[in-house]
Formats: structure tokens, C-alpha cells, sequence
């Protein structure tokens, strides 16, 4: 059994935990700096290392493993003023898209507990949207901070690969592995990444949003379709100009994530195979997935990234940013480990495609689905190193809406 706290975080925080299972481990109360994010609670992904503290990576293999030193973002965050109080539950290894492949059992979603936050980072959204923590960290290799930020109605950054110091962080696959922040408003996920990137604030003032005329599928969710015409109405009436594109390669884009990124964790986790029982069934089926990967199709998949790339560096010179939903369904309930491997792919639909791109893409609050009442995301995405211009509208969008405000049933 992973997990056991080191502090005494308040009844109430217990209650809600013990209702949603973010929490790995209460991580001791320490002698905040003082900066500019002073006052603030934050929780990491147990992937990223707190000096002295589990780091389990939610997996059988690390369950008595305790970090040395705090990561370089969490030395960062502590040198801004923040209080470190959490770490949270995710995905065995960060591998799923649901969560609930963790060993120290899958975390909840606070807007309806029978019901996933998505993943890996299911623990970050849920504590985020349940107010156990103002700020949390995820990682995000394939969509594993933007889905659960969707799913669990907060914002979330992938930033541009390469801003952040990755040292202390345990991989995935280091072609694709970022770290982004969780919090309620964009302006705090802003606050946040000032803190943690390695690259000069800019300013921005974007006025051209694309919206693909398709994009990777048709079969999304009705709920999720309403939803993004409503998101996309309001846009237009802030004064930005919508503006069909097309976004090349899309199609295969995920396969070619897939290609990459799997073949990397079959490689990490190689040794571990010797052990396949200590392995969550889930991650254990995507790690082998990797073992038939072949130096061509890895070579083939490269190619194809560097073509993405070329083809949305030309669609970025004629909009500002692109507006896709985050998850193309409703948020899914806990179900049978099976049906979660056959979710896998259908939920990271829209957000492995993106992990190509070598710019920033957030998952912003845009409302609720109709029927089942649970939060609905919008992907926003710019070009290298742009996150202001996603700042800037995710600013004026929360501006004149409220939907970040709401808060969840299981909540502080």
C-alpha cells in the first residue's frame, strides 16, 4: 500500500481526500520563502521529486522509494514562496490516460466521484478543482495534464518542450516529457510558469483564433460539440477573428506519438519486465506495446514529426492560436480495467496530436456537458514558446465568464 502522511493536514482536507485518493503523501509543513507566489498551497505529481519525501511514481516497483533532493521545479517553487503541501496521485509511471492504474488505487474526479479524473495527472486535477491545493503540477507527455485538467474543469499548461529543468522528474519519454502547471484561473497557471520556465516573459496581443475544419475526428461527443460552438461564439465576441484552417498531417499524429513515446518506456522499463506481476495491468499492456516497435518505424515516426512541425510553423504565421476540444467524449465513470485499455486511445484522441508540436497547448474551462453535467475543455495551442497569446485570451475569456468559479460537489 503506497502512500502514509508525514504531516497533519486539517480534518477537512482529510475528508475530501479520502473521498477522491489524490493525495500519495502530506508532505511536511516547511518555512516558506518569500515571492511571488507567497500564500499559495501546491501539490506535485509523485513523478517529481520532494526531498524526503515518497516519491512512488504510484507504482509496487518505488513503494518504499524516497527522494534525496527536491526537483529543479520544486526548488523554484519554493524559492517564489510556495508552500509545498502534497504529493499526488497519477497513473503508474505517468502511463494512462484514466489514472486508475495506480498502486496506491485510482484517484476521483470531485465533480462526480464515480466518474475518472483522466490522467496521468488525475490526482493533480482533482486536487486542484477540489481545493486541496491552489497550484498543482503535472506532467504532460501525450495530454497528461491538459486531459485531467478537462476532465476536473481547471487550466492546464503543456508548455514548450525544453522551458523547464527536468531534473528530478522520473521520465516517460524525454522527446515529449514537459512539466505544467493546475490551477483554477489561467492567471495563476501564469504566475506559475513565470516561476518555472527558463525563458522571457512576452507580451502578446493575439487577434486571429483557427478552428480546424477537422481535426483528427468527427465522432465527438454531441455535449462536447455544443459546448465548443458556445466557447468558440464567445471568441468571436471578444473581437477575435475565427478563421477555418487546416491543420496538416493530423490524422496519423497520434500513431506517431504512440510510435515514439512507446518505444522509449519499453526501453526504460526493460529490466522491470523481469517482474511483470509488480506492473499495473494497464501500464504493463502499454509498456509492451513498445517491445515490437522497430528502428524504421521510430526513424518514419521522427520524419513525420519534423513534417507537423514544419506544417504548423506555416499555419502559426497566419493565426495567432488554435482552438480544439480537449477530450472527445464526456468524462468517462471507473470501469473494468478492459474497458479503461479500450478508453485509452479514444480519450488522448485530440491531445497526442499536439505533443508533436514544439509549441504550448492549454486545456482552458469552457462549460459543462448538457446531460451529464460534468466539465468540458477547450485546447488552445501557439507556436514555440507563445504561452502569453494563450495567457492573453485564456485572461479575457475568464474575464466575462464564470465557469472557472464553480466549484465541484466534493470540495473544500
Amino acid at each position: 500500500m503506497l502512500g502514509g502522511g508525514l504531516a497533519a493536514p486539517s480534518p477537512d482536507r482529510l475528508r475530501v481526500d479520502e473521498l477522491l485518493n489524490s493525495v500519495i503523501t502530506w508532505v511536511p509543513p516547511g518555512e516558506p520563502e518569500v515571492g511571488p507566489l507567497s500564500g499559495l498551497t501546491v501539490g506535485v505529481k509523485d513523478n517529481i521529486e520532494v526531498g524526503g519525501v515518497l516519491s512512488t511514481c504510484a507504482s509496487d516497483f518505488f513503494a518504499d522509494r524516497v527522494a534525496t533532493e527536491d526537483a529543479s521545479v520544486v526548488r523554484r517553487l519554493r524559492a517564489a514562496g510556495a508552500d509545498i503541501v502534497a504529493t499526488l496521485n497519477l497513473a503508474e509511471f505517468a502511463v494512462g490516460v484514466t489514472s486508475q492504474n495506480s498502486a496506491a488505487g485510482g484517484p476521483r474526479n470531485p465533480w462526480d466521484p464515480s466518474r475518472v479524473p483522466a490522467g496521468s495527472s488525475g490526482g493533480s486535477g482533482a486536487a486542484v478543482a477540489a481545493g486541496l491545493v491552489d497550484v498543482a503540477l503535472g506532467t504532460d507527455s501525450g495530454g497528461s495534464v491538459r486531459l485531467p485538467a478537462a476532465a476536473c474543469g481547471v487550466v492546464g499548461l503543456r508548455p514548450t518542450p525544453g522551458v523547464m529543468d527536468m531534473t528530478g522528474v522520473y521520465p516517460v519519454s524525454p522527446d515529449f516529457d514537459t512539466v505544467g502547471p493546475m490551477a483554477r484561473t489561467v492567471d495563476l497557471v501564469a504566475r506559475t510558469f513565470d516561476v518555472l520556465s527558463e525563458v522571457p516573459r512576452r507580451t502578446a496581443a493575439p487577434r486571429r483564433v483557427g478552428v480546424p475544419r477537422h481535426f483528427v475526428t468527427d465522432d465527438l461527443d454531441p455535449g462536447v460539440v455544443e459546448v465548443m460552438a458556445g466557447f468558440r461564439k464567445h471568441l468571436g465576441e471578444l473581437g477575435l477573428d475565427l478563421v477555418e484552417v487546416e491543420i496538416p498531417l493530423h490524422a496519423q499524429a497520434q500513431s506517431h506519438v504512440y510510435t515514439l513515446l512507446y518505444s522509449d518506456l519499453a526501453k526504460l522499463h526493460a529490466e522491470r519486465l523481469g517482474e511483470p506481476e509488480r506492473f499495473q495491468p494497464a501500464t504493463l499492456q502499454r509498456v509492451r506495446q513498445g517491445l515490437t516497435i522497430t528502428d524504421d518505424q521510430r526513424r518514419f515516426a521522427a520524419r513525420a514529426r519534423s513534417d507537423f512541425r514544419a506544417g504548423m510553423r506555416e499555419v502559426l504565421q497566419t493565426v495567432d492560436l488554435v482552438v480544439t476540444p480537449t477530450l472527445p467524449v464526456d468524462v468517462p465513470s471507473v470501469q473494468e480495467e478492459e474497458a479503461v485499455l479500450r478508453q485509452s486511445v479514444r480519450l488522448g484522441q485530440l491531445s497526442y496530436p499536439w505533443s508533436l508540436h514544439n509549441g504550448p497547448t492549454m486545456s482552458l474551462p469552457v462549460g459543462f456537458h448538457p446531460d451529464s453535467g460534468m466539465p468540458v475543455g477547450a485546447q488552445l495551442t501557439a507556436a514555440h514558446c507563445d504561452e502569453e497569446v494563450l495567457f492573453a485570451v485564456g485572461r479575457r475569456y475568464q474575464a466575462e465568464t464564470d465557469w472557472h468559479t464553480r466549484r465541484p460537489p466534493v470540495c473544500l
